[in-house]
């Protein structure tokens, strides 16, 4: 259960060359907006490809490292206890990183900045990581020394072989997720300067540390002592998280001073935002821990099954909807009180929706049309076989449901963040998890029963509980498919809050038919390369040539419709042609 476009637009689009371009994202000397002529709000364009660059770098990663676990485990027992381990502890890093701090920090430091209080800035930077080292520091103990009270509550249908495992590993994993949250305060120092790349491809090093893990003791390792060896390199990892973006935070805040200066009007304003999104983040999580709680009752994988698909869907989300919002987040909060704020607050949170549909629109068509492909050609392999691919398929087009609303959330909810708005995004939030947990309770029935262990209580299936894929119950489609519902409802609420806040915020219709339209055309073409190849391909070989043909009949269909996002790849493409 996880989480645009403006009819009349009057700024050009952000790939126009006429629109301003921000300080080179790299360049140490780059000078607060403060200190520069007066100027129209910076295209964010260039600052969300670099956000995008470095979260598609660390996914490939995450895809990867996906994959060599998928070789060794499977959805077999061992996978249910790393992917239930990692869920518990990820709380910390959850309700107090990147989600928390882009609502309430970065608003706050960015606005410091672009008013050239750089002393003051320092100062509320120090002590919010001091606060933050002090919270998840205590957390993660507390979460060590709770962790055998804590799984049986959470995976409540494990046995006790798996019990006894994720227990194990859950004990080396809270300490990870407390640097993790250290790792965010340093992306929202970077991002506030407007470095990107290096904050978004850092997560490369904690997937590079877990695959080498794997690779170095997969081969002589019994499964069971394999999985808490993979742990301890997700801890070894998180600390190279962290270790790579700190000399670039001491660059470039060079006012950094660590203290406990709760006094300070900044550090005040981003603990009172900090309220809400913690509440908003922490239902979030609750909605995360009913998902595997749920799980664990059905019949053995279904954690891991949740898993492999939900990696794949927040893929999108991830590479699309956050490197806008996230790109989007410290403009906009430079623009909060200012001259036409609200308008230009529209302009830009419309134009970041529409970027966004761009590219989530056919990654929808995909998993829904070519799921199995994507799912196959990813994870098919070693212990992984066809009926996992398609149980993991069908969960994923469950969970695409919900895509697009999700993606258009994260905007949204950002411009509310720009807004010093945190309570209107955590209320609906709360709202999405409640009706989200409801739904999958109801719909997960309908496609496997449960039993209720301790209790001697058996729960039949429901209209669907006679199908299977691969011989496999689909209970984790039921699962997924109750927080797309939700997502939908929440995209609704804050789409119309934010309407009554600075007017209408969304998509041109005709420009997101023309989308689906382009996306419909390289699904058809995809299937057609599909059925001209060998049945016993490589599924990964046979990815590659379906999905392939299906981005590039995508982008050549929506450069035939005019969309002005696909016209300016192909100029950028070309410029790099003609530089090569």
């Amino acid at each position: 259960m996880s989480n645009p476009a403006d009819p009349d637009r009057t700024l050009p689009y952000p790939e126009s060359p006429a629109q301003p371009v921000p300080p080179e994202p790299d360049d140490p000397e780059a000078k607060s907006v403060a200190e520069e002529p007066a100027r129209a709000a910076p295209s964010s364009a260039r600052s969300s490809a670099l956000v995008a660059a470095g979260i598609l770098l660390s996914r490939i990663a995450g895809l990867v490292r996906a994959r060599v676990f998928a070789g060794f485990f499977g959805t077999s027992p061992f996978a249910d206890v790393f992917n239930a381990g990692m869920r518990m502890p990820n709380v910390l890093q959850n309700m107090l990183g990147e989600g928390t701090l882009s609502a309430s920090f970065i608003p706050v430091y960015s606005e410091l900045l672009h008013e050239g209080k750089k002393e003051e800035a320092g100062r509320v930077a120090g002590a919010i990581f001091a606060l933050l080292f002090a919270v998840a520091g205590a957390l993660a103990l507390i979460g060590v020394a709770l962790a055998p009270i804590l799984v049986p509550v959470f995976v409540p249908g494990f046995d006790e072989q798996r019990r006894e495992l994720t227990i194990e590993i859950t004990r080396i994993l809270f300490p990870m997720t407390a640097i993790l949250v250290l790792s965010a305060w340093s992306l929202g120092i970077l991002n506030s300067h407007r470095q990107f790349f290096l904050p978004y491809v850092a997560p490369v090093f904690w997937n590079g540390a877990m695959i080498a893990t794997l690779l170095m003791f997969g081969r002589g390792m019994a499964l069971d002592r394999l999985v808490v060896a993979m742990a301890w390199g997700a801890l070894v990892g998180g600390f190279l998280q962290f270790a790579v973006q700190l000399p670039g935070v001491l660059r470039l805040e060079r006012s950094l001073k660590l203290s406990w200066g709760t006094r300070l009007q900044g550090v005040r304003d981003a603990v009172r935002n900090a309220g809400p999104a913690v509440m908003g983040r922490g239902v979030v999580q609750i909605s995360g821990y009913v998902d595997v709680v749920l799980a664990s009752f059905l019949a053995t994988g279904a954690v891991a099954t949740l898993q492999y698909a939900q990696m794949l869907y927040l893929l999108p989300i991830s590479l699309f909807g956050m490197s806008v919002a996230a790109a989007e987040l410290p403009e906009l909060s430079r623009q909060r009180g200012g001259a036409g704020g609200d308008e230009i607050l529209r302009q830009r949170a419309s134009g970041g929706l529409e970027r966004i549909a761009f590219y989530v629109i056919p990654s929808f068509v995909a998993f829904v049309a070519l799921g199995d492909m994507v799912v196959g050609g990813l994870y098919q392999s070693g212990e992984f076989g066809r009926g996992d691919t398609l149980v993991v398929t069908a969960t994923l087009a469950a969970f695409a449901v919900g895509l697009l609303a999700t993606t258009a959330s994260r905007m949204l909810s950002s411009t509310f963040f720009a807004l010093r708005d945190t309570r209107t995004p955590a209320r609906y939030a709360m709202l999405r998890v409640v009706l989200s947990i409801v739904l999958a309770i109801v719909l997960m029935l309908q496609f496997e029963g449960i039993t209720l262990g301790k209790l001697d209580v058996t729960i039949p299936g429901g209209l669907f509980s006679d199908l299977r894929l691969g011989g496999q119950p689909l209970g984790p489609v039921g699962l997924a498919l109750g927080g797309g519902i939700a997502a939908w409802v929440e995209w609704a609420l804050l789409k119309r809050a934010l309407h009554r806040r600075i007017g209408k915020v969304g998509g041109r219709v005709p420009h997101l038919v023309r989308m689906f339209a382009a996306a419909a055309a390289g699904a058809a073409a995809a299937w057609g390369v599909r059925l001209l190849l060998p049945d016993d391909l490589m599924p990964l070989v046979a990815a590659v040539f379906v999905l392939g043909t299906y981005g590039v009949v995508y982008f050549a269909m929506a450069g035939f419709f005019g969309l002005e996002q696909s016209d300016a790849i192909f100029r950028r493409v070309k410029g790099l042609l003609r530089r090569g």
